[in-house]
């Protein structure tokens, strides 16, 4: 999973994906995207494959690349199992906190105080 992370760490990839995700598209339709050369562009498109994120099919001469949901679905499980972590470990420290409320209070009387 760290090779997942690392692979978005990058804004260029990320922008990889959402191209990605509103149809497949050969390596020269996704570099008209990006400013950069071409050697740059594939170095992206090889740590996104590493990372199982796309996956690329060659027709012809051309490869075609394709997002891999099941990998990104993983990702999001994984993501949102971290914060279901925090947020237990939250609603654990927030019921501490209620039950040691509910304990009786030790009452210090009003010294110099005389009720209205």
């Amino acid at each position: 999973m760290n090779k997942v992370y690392a692979a978005l760490s990058d804004p260029t990839r990320r922008k990889v994906l959402v191209l990605l995700r509103k149809r497949e598209m050969t390596a020269g339709e996704l570099s008209k995207h990006f400013p950069l050369a071409k050697p740059t562009l594939s170095r992206h498109f090889q740590v996104l494959k590493e990372a199982d994120l796309i996956y690329g099919r060659k027709v012809g001469t051309s490869i075609i690349y394709a997002l891999n949901l099941s990998v990104l679905e993983e990702l999001m499980l994984d993501f949102m199992g971290k914060f279901e972590l925090e947020l237990e470990a939250e609603d654990d420290h927030v019921r501490k906190r209620e039950r040691s409320r509910s304990w009786p209070q030790k009452r210090t009387p009003n010294i110099g105080h005389t009720p209205a």
